[in-house]
């Protein structure tokens, strides 16, 4: 794997993942929210949750569960995102969403949340795109409804005890379930 950053100009590609990305793709997830390289991006979750954001088997599920995929990008041939889309009834779901830290805040999650909405309706014909974000990422939070997400108030709790989400620094953590209508 080159581990030179990034330039901000390229091309940019997406594909489905394949199993063979999964050792490129954890280290990718895990470095947008999780430990001191998160924090070079504004997407971190270092100051609530220690720990792993997920591992290789979380990964190879979501690229081998049928109607899921994991949709990677590429800038000149190097991974620099990702994000996981997944067929739910009338409605996709959105998530594993990371980009490498030092290329946040330069346009490029707003262009590839385009980008995986535009798919979704394609593949799909969804009506809608749905994430779960964890209510306290206030910032996060209002960088989806600039996107078009609207807050539903519905709330699932987050799974404390199971290390394989991380281990929670605070006892209020949970998911807040975001919602866009896709024209």
């Amino acid at each position: 794997m080159d581990t030179a950053a990034p330039q901000h100009t390229g091309r940019i590609t997406y594909r489905d993942a394949v199993l063979d990305d999964v050792p490129a793709l954890v280290p990718l997830v895990e470095s947008a929210y999780r430990g001191d390289s998160s924090r070079a991006g504004w997407t971190t979750e270092a100051d609530i949750l220690q720990g792993q954001r997920t591992d290789a088997e979380g990964v190879a599920a979501v690229i081998s569960t049928p109607g899921s995929r994991l949709m990677v990008v590429e800038r000149d041939g190097a991974l620099v995102a990702c994000c996981q889309l997944e067929h739910r009834g009338e409605a996709a779901y959105f998530g594993m969403f990371a980009v490498r830290p030092e290329l946040q805040g330069a346009g490029l999650g707003r262009q590839i949340i385009g980008e995986a909405e535009r798919r979704v309706r394609e593949l799909w014909d969804v009506r809608e795109m749905h994430m779960t974000v964890i209510s306290v990422r206030d910032e996060l939070i209002a960088w989806y409804e600039r996107r078009g997400y609207r807050r539903t108030g519905r709330m699932t709790p987050f799974p404390y005890g199971d290390e394989r989400f991380g281990v929670p620094q605070r006892d209020d953590l949970q998911f807040e379930l975001l919602v866009k209508e896709l024209v």
